[in-house]
C-alpha cells in the first residue's frame, strides 16, 4: 500500500485533461458518459494537495491531530479518483442515498468519481492496519459563500479490537491514558446519549464489548480535542446522537467555542459488514471523521474558505508548521455585484447553477445568493434572480473583466441549463 500511495502522489502532480470523450487525471484516462459532470476548474484542484504542504493551515491541523494518535498508521497520498463501489456500496450507502445524485457528486463516469469522503479508503486501509488515520481532499457540489467550497479536506481515524478481549484491552488502554495525561487531560464533558432503536447496537455485537468500544472512542476524541484546543482553559464538550450509513450506534461531538456550540466530528461503532469486507470479521471497532477546514477556520480565525486556496504570499507567509497563529487580515480588494435572472425549468437545480458560476468565474465568485423568485400567475413558470458578488482574494479586478465574466456566465447558463434569461 505504501508503494501505491507514492505512485499516486507522483501521478497526481500531472495536469489533468478533459475532452468530450475522456478525462485524464492522476496519469489514468477514463471514458466519459452521461454521468460525467466534473469540470476543468474542479480537476485542477486535484493537483494542489494542500494537506501535504507543511506550513499550510490544513496540514498544520492534520499534523496536530496526528500527535494524539502516535501509533496509528497515517495514509495521506491516496488518489481522489475512486469507484462508486468504494465510495458508496462498500460503506453501506443505500441505493437511493442523496449523496449519489449527480447534483451532489462529481462523476468522471457512471462508475468512477471523485471521492466525497475519506471513508472511501477505509476498507483498503483496514486490510493493512487496526489503527489508522486517513487524510485527503474530498469533492462535493455545493453552494458558494464564505464557508462552503466544492473541495475540502477530511481526516478520519479508526481503531479495531479483538472481539473476545476488547473489554479488558480497552479498560487497560483508558487507564494508561488517564495516568499519563494528568491535569492536561481535564475536560468538561456532557454525554446524555443512550442506545435507542433509532440509533441501535448492532445485533451481532456483545453489549459489553460495544459499550467498551464506545467509551474508548469518546475518551480518545476527548483527549484529541483537549490537545487541539489547548488554549481553551475550560473546554466544554457534549456528545449528541447522530446517524451515519457506516456506523451504529453513531454520535457527533460538539465543543463550546466563543459562546457557541461548534460541531467538530461524527463518529460511531463500525458496521460489522464493513469489517467482514475488510477480512476482519473477528474485530470490533470505532471510527470518526472530521472536516479540517471547519477547524482551521475557527482556530486560525480565517474569514473566507477561499483563502485556503490563495497563492497570495500575504496569506501563505503567515503560518509555520506545528503552530496555530491567528490570521492577520490584509486589505480586501473591491467587490463587484452582478445579478442574473431567468425562467427556470423542472430540471433546474441550484447546485448546477453554482457549478457554472465556478466554472466561468473560478474563485473570483465570492458569494451567490438567491435574491428573488416568483411564479407567473398565468404561465406558472418560475422566475429566479441570483446575486453574484465578485471579488478576487489576490488582486484588483476591473469592471471590464467582470462584465466579460458576467456575459460569459449568461451564455453558459442558457446553453447548459436550457433556461430563458429575463
Amino acid at each position: 500500500m505504501e508503494q501505491i500511495q507514492v505512485r499516486n502522489a507522483a501521478a497526481m502532480k500531472q495536469p489533468p485533461k478533459i475532452t468530450s470523450e475522456s478525462i485524464t487525471v492522476g496519469g489514468k484516462t477514463y471514458a466519459t458518459d452521461t454521468f460525467t459532470n466534473v469540470t476543468p476548474t474542479i480537476l485542477e484542484k486535484t493537483t494542489r494537495q494542500l494537506h501535504l504542504i507543511p506550513s499550510h493551515p490544513i496540514a498544520i491541523i492534520k499534523d496536530l491531530i496526528s500527535t494524539s494518535f502516535p501509533d496509528f498508521k497515517h495514509y495521506d497520498k491516496f488518489s481522489p479518483v475512486v469507484t462508486t463501489k468504494e465510495n458508496f456500496d462498500d460503506l453501506c450507502f443505500s441505493d437511493d442515498h442523496p449523496g449519489r445524485a449527480v447534483t451532489d457528486t462529481y462523476y468522471l463516469n457512471e462508475k468512477i468519481m471523485l471521492r466525497t469522503h475519506t471513508s472511501a479508503h477505509q476498507l483498503q486501509a483496514m486490510t493493512e492496519s487496526d489503527k489508522l488515520l486517513v487524510t485527503a481532499d474530498v469533492y462535493r457540489r455545493d453552494e458558494i459563500d464564505a464557508s462552503h467550497y466544492p473541495v475540502f479536506h477530511q481526516m478520519e481515524g479508526a481503531q479495531l479490537f479483538d472481539t473476545k478481549t476488547a473489554v479488558e484491552d480497552i479498560r487497560k488502554s483508558i487507564a494508561a491514558d488517564l495516568a499519563s495525561s494528568g491535569a492536561s487531560g481535564s475536560i468538561n464533558t456532557t454525554d446524555t446519549t443512550v442506545i435507542t432503536p433509532e440509533n441501535p447496537k448492532q445485533d451481532c455485537h456483545d453489549e459489553a464489548a460495544m459499550l467498551a468500544v464506545a467509551d474508548h472512542l469518546k475518551h480518545s476524541l476527548n483527549m484529541m480535542v483537549r490537545r487541539l484546543f489547548a488554549h481553551e482553559k475550560d473546554l466544554q464538550v457534549r456528545w449528541i446522537e447522530a446517524q451515519f450509513p457506516f456506523t451504529s450506534p453513531s454520535w457527533e461531538m460538539e465543543i463550546l467555542y466563543q459562546g457557541k456550540w461548534l460541531e467538530v466530528l461524527g463518529s460511531g461503532v463500525i458496521k460489522q459488514d464493513i469489517l467482514k469486507n475488510a477480512g476482519k470479521p473477528d474485530k470490533i471497532g470505532w471510527a470518526f471523521g472530521l472536516g479540517l477546514e471547519r477547524l482551521a477556520l475557527v482556530l486560525f480565525g480565517i474569514p473566507d474558505i477561499r483563502l485556503f486556496w490563495s497563492q497570495d504570499e500575504r496569506f501563505l507567509r503567515q503560518f509555520e508548521p506545528s503552530q496555530i497563529q491567528k490570521f492577520k487580515p490584509f486589505s480586501k480588494y473591491p467587490a463587484c455585484i452582478k445579478d442574473i435572472s431567468f425562467w427556470s425549468n423542472e430540471n433546474f437545480h441550484e447546485n448546477n447553477f453554482c457549478e457554472i458560476v465556478r466554472d466561468v468565474a473560478g474563485d473570483i465568485a465570492e458569494d451567490v445568493q438567491l435574491l428573488d423568485e416568483f411564479v407567473h400567475p398565468k404561465t406558472k413558470k418560475r422566475s429566479v434572480c441570483y446575486r453574484i458578488n465578485y471579488r478576487s482574494m489576490d488582486r484588483n479586478v476591473t469592471n471590464v473583466e467582470i462584465n466579460e465574466i458576467q456575459e460569459k456566465l449568461r451564455e453558459e447558463v442558457v446553453k447548459r441549463l436550457k433556461v430563458e434569461l429575463r
